[in-house]
């Protein structure tokens, strides 16, 4: 192929490139440890941006149940950024945390609800025990002010929230059921695990603290209350703290910096926990 100066003559996309791997002794990608060298140790070293559009508390699970970490966005408010963790934290490291919804939900209210997880149900609950699963199948054609109960699937395939993916996956398998509703001794709602999820989670690791917890990190800015945010991120478990700035050579960005991270080696010795701080 010929290439003049600048642009290539010729755009290629993946179906015009084969790539030839050299010998190797690695049998499986199970061989292969991509954990992070740094602070983190993460098992899958990826990080979602601190984008408002992009890094939420849905992603931040999500992410770190395959391994990776999400930064919350500075411009949420305080309080909005320590719930989000708060929440991850809260999070099962394995099971999915479903919609849920009571027996007296209506239908109109349901169905924009659903589309918010890949699993493509909602939970109904009794308290925190689980009645049914509601899909939009379920409320395809019904009056949109028809109670869940009415119209939900009580054929449950219930799990112990201790079962491993391997043993969810063979109880969907022989069962012939897309998804698993996991429920603690007391039969109160864990979380749920599909097919597909339980076959990932058996792939990867998920990336957690020193609890077990899953990980998450936030985006501290440069304002005035830069100290204060970074203070209430650590207490709610930020794993990492990332200055979040457009002009970092500022002497602000320089005195925030140093700001934080006194607040950081503070909170390092009084709690013992390891927090990296990425300016």
């Amino acid at each position: 192929m010929r290439f003049t100066t600048g642009k290539p003559e010729f755009d290629l996309t993946y179906d015009d490139v084969f790539m030839s791997p050299t010998r190797s002794s690695v049998r499986s990608r199970m061989d292969v440890d991509l954990t992070s060298a740094d602070g983190l140790s993460l098992p899958t070293p990826l990080v979602v941006a601190n984008m408002t559009a992009i890094s939420g508390r849905r992603m931040a699970e999500t992410v770190a149940r395959r391994g990776a970490i999400a930064i919350i966005p500075q411009d949420l408010s305080r309080a909005a950024a320590t719930n989000a963790i708060d929440r991850v934290k809260g999070a099962h490291p394995v099971f999915d945390t479903p919609i849920h919804l009571t027996p007296d939900t209506i239908v109109a209210d349901t169905l924009p609800l659903i589309p918010k997880r890949a699993h493509g149900v909602a939970v109904v609950l009794d308290g925190r025990r689980p009645l049914g699963l509601v899909s939009l199948s379920d409320a395809a054609g019904v009056d949109r002010f028809v109670p869940v109960h009415e119209v939900m699937t009580t054929d449950l395939t219930l799990v112990s929230g201790d079962a491993t993916p391997g043993e969810v996956f063979d109880t969907l398998n022989e069962s012939r059921r897309k998804i698993a509703i996991a429920v603690d001794g007391a039969g109160d709602l864990v979380g749920v695990l599909t097919t597909k999820g339980a076959m990932r989670s058996a792939i990867y690791s998920p990336a957690t603290d020193a609890s077990g917890r899953l990980a998450i990190g936030a985006a501290v800015g440069i304002s005035r209350e830069a100290g204060d945010r970074a203070r209430a991120l650590l207490e709610s478990g930020a794993d990492v703290l990332v200055m979040d700035t457009a002009h970092g050579h500022q002497d602000r960005m320089l005195e925030t910096i140093a700001t934080v991270r006194e607040i950081r080696d503070a909170h390092e010795a009084a709690t013992g926990r390891q927090v990296p701080l990425v300016g």
